[in-house]
Order: structure tokens, then C-alpha cells, then sequence
């Protein structure tokens, strides 16, 4: 492990947690979880529990990417709302024992599905079901006033889908490898096919954020849900999924959609770049697994620029 840029020196992070995190005692291990790319992270445990902490990934890294701040704000904010988040203990500053800024949460036993079909499930009913439940969750987020708890100032005013898309060309450029045509023309598209203005953010790049789910190949390593008979294992269809959010909104339906899925595509693409290039870089959370995104963002620009192509 002390090849490991991301292990975590336990001897000084011991005496650092048990001062900052209400009633944390005796740190026994810390071991990374092995799935996920963007910020490493650990599960804790402690002779008071077990915990989980969320860092920054050592080295080099882009800018305003990797904010675990903002991720630790939204979710305290929201655990006043129907929205279900795991208690927040700590946020720490960027000077830590580790290096690196982190927050702290409590451990939440539950199931990881990584295969959207839900193949280890009981059937058809429990898979409805958790589709349903996080559509659920969705359409309750959508609900939250932010002024409320307290995140009316977590964005800028504007167009979110214009600050979004400069941000996200920026990162991409930041850690292209080389050149994508269909990336290239699926970023001109989505300049000149903007959509009305937004504050925060816009519900609707959520929604298009798990759609992309069921367009994505099964065979491909997102395990998406095209080429699967998903009528036949009790999976909705995307229209029928899109259908129940409207519904718990209390919206008709959602115009341009075409621009929300390939928004969600270059932003997906953007992302695996950039894990990619922290792969090359020697810095990557998962560095075996990230090496494979290359693909990743030309299978995922194709795919955008044959949903732009049937619109036009």
C-alpha cells in the first residue's frame, strides 16, 4: 500500500478524526472502496462505528473540479427534506493529515446495483419497484426549494445549460488526448441549441442524466439497457419513465428533449476523458479501470451525435 497514491496515512488521521467527528473513537482500518472514479473513497472503521470519508484525489487536478465541499453543503442542506442522504459529521479544510480536503458521513448498509437490469434481484416486482422509487427520489429533489435550505447562493444566476457547457468544453480541452470528430461536432451542436435560462440548475438535465441509462449498450462497460427486452423483466420504458416524473411534478411533458440527452452525453464524455487523463497521468482512483475510458468517450460521442442526427 505505500505505492498507493490514494492510501490514507492512518496514524495521522487517527488523532485528527477522533477531534473532529462527534464521538469517533479508535480508528481500526480504512480501506478504499474499489468502485468509482472521480473522488476516492473510504470506508472508516472505528471502535465507535463505522464511517464513511469522501477526499480529493491526490495530484495535479482541474480546476473547480472535485469540489467535495459542494457535496457535503447540498446534502447537509438536504437532510431536512424528504430526500433521503446520509448524516453528515465533518468537513475538513484543504491542510489535513492526508493532504487533501475531505468530509466525513455515517456508513449506510444497503445494495449496490451495478447492472441496470437488476439481475440479482427477486423479480420483475422488486425491479419495478426501485425503478419507481428512484423516480421517486428524482421528482422530490426537483420539489426542494432551495431558498429554503439554505442553498439559494449555491449557484450563479444565468443560463445553466451556457455555464455548464464552458465548463465542461474547458475540462474536456484541459485533458483531450486527441482529437474527436463526433465530440467536436456534438460541442458545436450543443452551442448553437440552447435552451431557455435557468438559476441554479435545471431538472431536466437529471432526468436526461438517467435516460442515457437506457441508450447506452448493455454490452458495453456502462452495462446500459439497450439490447435488453426490458418489458420482459419488469423494467419501464423511457417514455413510461418520463411519464411518472411528469406526473409527480405536475408538468405535461418536456420540450427539446433531444438537447437534454445530448447535453448528458458530452457531460458524460467530458468526465471519462478527464478520469482518463488522470489515468495517463498516474493519479486516477481506479487507474485500471479508468485506462478503458478512451473508448468510453468516442462510444459516448457517437451515440449523441445519432440522437442529434434523427433530429435533424
Amino acid at each position: 500500500m505505500s505505492g498507493d497514491a490514494n492510501a490514507l496515512d492512518q496514524a495521522a488521521l487517527a488523532p485528527y478524526l477522533e477531534a473532529h467527528v462527534p464521538g469517533f473513537s479508535k480508528l481500526c482500518a480504512a480501506e478504499k472502496f474499489k468502485s468509482g472514479q472521480s473522488n476516492p473513497t473510504y470506508l472508516l472503521t472505528a471502535a465507535s462505528g463505522r464511517y464513511v470519508l469522501r477526499a480529493k484525489p491526490p495530484g495535479q487536478l482541474l480546476k473547480s473540479a472535485h469540489q467535495v465541499d459542494r457535496e457535503f453543503r447540498i446534502m447537509q442542506a438536504l437532510s431536512t427534506t424528504s430526500v433521503p442522504v446520509p448524516r453528515m459529521l465533518h468537513l475538513s479544510g484543504e491542510m489535513t493529515p492526508i493532504g487533501r480536503m475531505f468530509y466525513v458521513m455515517e456508513f449506510l448498509d444497503g445494495r449496490i446495483f451495478w447492472d441496470p437490469s437488476l439481475p440479482d434481484t427477486s423479480g420483475n416486482d422488486e425491479r419495478a419497484a426501485i425503478y419507481d422509487a428512484m423516480n421517486a427520489t428524482l421528482a422530490a429533489l426537483h420539489q426542494v426549494d432551495v431558498e429554503a435550505v439554505g442553498l439559494g447562493d449555491f449557484g450563479k444566476p444565468g443560463s445553466y445549460f451556457q455555464r455548464q457547457f464552458a465548463r465542461w468544453t474547458s475540462q474536456y480541452r484541459a485533458s483531450e488526448t486527441e482529437s474527436i470528430a463526433a465530440m467536436d461536432r456534438l460541442m458545436t451542436w450543443l452551442e448553437t441549441h440552447m435552451p431557455e435560462l435557468s438559476t441554479l440548475g435545471h431538472p431536466f438535465a437529471d432526468l436526461a442524466y438517467q435516460c442515457m441509462q437506457w441508450r447506452l449498450p448493455h454490452g458495453s462497460g456502462f452495462r446500459g439497457l439497450d439490447g435488453i427486452d426490458r418489458a420482459s423483466i419488469g423494467l419501464p420504458s423511457e417514455e413510461a419513465y418520463v411519464a411518472a416524473y411528469c406526473r409527480r411534478r405536475g408538468i405535461d411533458g418536456i420540450g427539446n428533449w433531444t438537447f437534454f440527452l445530448a447535453f448528458s452525453f458530452f457531460r458524460l464524455a467530458a468526465i471519462c476523458q478527464g478520469v482518463y487523463r488522470r489515468a495517463l497521468d498516474g493519479n486516477a482512483s481506479n487507474p485500471e479501470k479508468a485506462r478503458t475510458y478512451g473508448e468510453a468517450v468516442k462510444l459516448l460521442a457517437a451515440l449523441a451525435v445519432e440522437l442529434i442526427d434523427k433530429k435533424s
